[in-house]
């Protein structure tokens, strides 16, 4: 598990996700309805109009709204740029459990421990349909992604789909858009077929289920239940039918929940753990637990790798694997290496022409940690991280020489146990080896080239040139010579997770959640640079510049600090896209005053080896510098 955001607050009840913004609302248990910012880790605005818990809560896909529903029988619908509730549905007569707005149509679906599900239409803000049969709380009512049906789950230990149909063709005026007449709530045609029809009934719960949803495409349903079980379910034009069960938890299942990117089920439940399941073998790939927090809602973002979780003190965002791809770039070839569907792949900056040109062992779902180019072997280093931390491993392969000629074969690579494994010299690596606390340094056959180095407290290890490494003890980066056994130089940097050299190797940038630190060879801190968002990545150009990129901009910082020492204020965005034809484009508000003296800044940038020119353009009082 990746967190990506984590809030304190009340007890988290219900989520949502917005489906274009970095957006996440959460509904809690003291009747505050908080929207935060998932990116920048700030709270936007709150709502507190419900009186009690807050269950349910939905974004609309398309208009500036939000549907909440709470335990004072009130479902509230809000627009967030008006940052006000802007009318009330009543009806429900007792607490109100979920909310949704329908994919396409003006509806929202609700249901209550009233043993009721109910439709409103929000233009019109009437009930045009009551869904009954349940003979217990109503704990979860949704509408199929893109079918007319609805699936419900209640405390009566069963789930039932609607065939809504009939309500669509009765309230929907034919062609794109637009609303006929609102029916009365179970008007009956001719031959008395109702708006809204029992489909299916799902029994094979022990106890009340929680929740239940659809698949996003596959003709599947996933439920979980107070019996601690989740069970997946398939269904057909005609019937549905029970799957199978997966078991593990120890407690209640709260909520469950299908990804929109992967093969795989989420499910959160009162033993304080979520557990991520294999949709195909269904057995419980990883679990997460927490010491003392209840999970109660857990949800997917429509279509992002996104995923959050509500508890008992808080809600958190996550992703369940890496997104990054594993790269190595080769400077004297121009050549970037990258792995992608199990093969590593090579893409010629100065062609363009993308190969693949190894294929990798098959069978392994998590994605490449990294990947280190060494060209004076032609071999590549492949390090793969699980996320639990545990039975890490790496891969030695040698690329074949005629990669690109024919279809790539399998290799047989060299494969061990190790958290992290970097190049250390022409033929040697080392590996951290963090259950014996140890570095190994083997060579291309994995065999063991020297005498252990016991590492008591190292977390990590990063590349550092030849015969030595930069290891991570807390929150202290240590140069390490490796034929010497000692500490060449050290430095306090807390929290680094990636190291990007300069190619001339005299200076380093390192890289943590939220800053970039440019040092010398030695560690000696030249600049730090703190932001408020995630540093994603960063690599240096000729002149010692270090551009990095971080959750929604990119930015660039110098060693010898600011160029320009002047007074006025500058704004800058800077993006260099390097190949064979170098462009840097640059867009600045600059006073008029420095504008000579600006250009000539922005010319120090353009090297003898990079083919680049610069103007200005004029646009009012801003000036675009290309």
């Amino acid at each position: 598990m990746l967190t990506k955001f984590e809030c304190k607050s009340a007890r988290v009840k219900g989520l949502a996700f917005h489906p274009k913004r970095p957006w996440i609302l959460s509904s809690l248990h003291t009747g505050v309805i908080q929207l935060w910012d998932y990116r920048l880790n700030t709270m936007i605005e709150k709502y507190e109009e419900h009186e009690g818990p807050v269950r349910g809560v939905h974004f609309h896909s398309q208009q500036p709204l939000f549907v909440s529903g709470g335990d004072d029988y009130k479902i509230k619908v809000w627009n967030y740029k008006l940052r006000r509730c802007i009318f009330t549905l009543l009806g429900h007569l007792d607490y109100i459990r979920t909310t949704f707005f329908h994919h396409e149509y003006p509806w929202i679906i609700t249901c209550s421990d009233d043993q009721t599900v109910r439709i409103w239409n929000w233009q019109s803000r009437n009930c045009i349909n009551i869904l009954t049969g349940h003979n217990h709380y109503v704990m979860c009512a949704q509408f199929h992604p893109t079918e007319d049906l609805v699936i419900s789950a209640s405390l009566d230990q069963t789930i039932r789909v609607w065939d809504i149909s009939g309500l669509r063709k009765k309230n929907v005026a034919p062609g794109p858009g637009g609303m006929d007449s609102v029916r009365t709530p179970g008007q009956t045609e001719l031959f008395g077929q109702t708006d809204v029809v029992v489909k299916f009934v799902l029994e094979g719960h022990d106890r009340g289920v929680n929740w239940a949803m659809f698949h996003p495409t596959a003709k599947l349903i996933v439920s979980g239940s107070d019996d601690r079980q989740v069970k997946v379910w398939r269904y057909s034009q005609e019937k549905a039918w029970e799957i199978d069960s997966c078991r593990g938890h120890y407690n209640n299942v709260s909520c469950v929940s299908f990804s929109n990117s992967q093969d795989v089920i989420l499910s959160n439940s009162e033993d304080k753990s979520i557990r991520i399941w294999d949709l195909n073998k269904r057995t419980c790939l990883y679990t997460f637990r927490r010491e003392h927090d209840r999970f109660w809602v857990i949800g997917a973002h429509p279509t992002l790798n996104l995923y959050a979780a509500g508890h008992d003190s808080g809600c958190i965002v996550f992703k369940l694997e890496r997104e990054r791809p594993a790269f190595s770039v080769n400077v004297s070839s121009n050549t970037l290496y990258y792995v992608k569907d199990h093969f590593v792949r090579a893409l010629d900056f100065t062609t363009n022409k993308d190969m693949p040109v190894l294929q990798l062992r098959t069978g392994i779902r998590i994605p490449m940690f990294s990947a280190a180019y060494n060209p004076a072997e032609n071999a590549i280093l492949l390090v793969t991280k699980t996320p639990l931390g545990e039975n890490s491993f790496y891969e030695v392969y040698t690329l074949p020489k005629d990669a690109g000629q024919r279809d790539p074969d399998m290799s047989d690579g060299k494969r061990a146990n190790g958290s992290n494994a970097v190049w250390v010299a022409r033929n040697r690596f080392a590996v951290l080896d963090r259950r014996a606390n140890c570095i190994l340094v083997k060579n291309l056959k994995n065999e063991e080239a020297a005498k252990k180095i016991p590492m008591t407290n190292c977390d990590d290890i990063f590349y550092a040139g030849t015969g030595v490494l930069l290891y991570r003890e807390g929150e202290m980066m240590v140069l390490y010579d490796l034929q010497q056994k000692g500490p060449l130089h050290q430095a306090r940097i807390p929290k680094t997770k990636y190291v990007v050299w300069s190619n001339d190797m005299a200076h380093v940038a390192m890289l943590g959640k939220r800053h970039v630190t440019l040092c010398t060879r030695n560690l000696e801190i030249l600049t730090t640079v703190n932001e408020t968002v995630n540093v994603k990545s960063g690599a240096w150009d000729e002149n010692n510049v270090f551009v990095y990129t971080t959750g929604n901009h990119i930015k660039y910082a110098i060693v010898n600090g600011y160029v320009l020492p002047l007074d006025w204020p500058v704004l800058s965005v800077a993006m260099f896209v390097c190949g064979d034809s170098v462009l840097m484009r640059l867009a600045f508000f600059v006073p008029s005053a420095i504008t000579e003296l600006f250009a000539r800044w922005i010319s120090s940038f353009t090297s003898p080896g990079l083919r680049a020119t610069t103007s200005i353009a004029w646009i009012g009082r801003t000036h675009h510098v290309s």
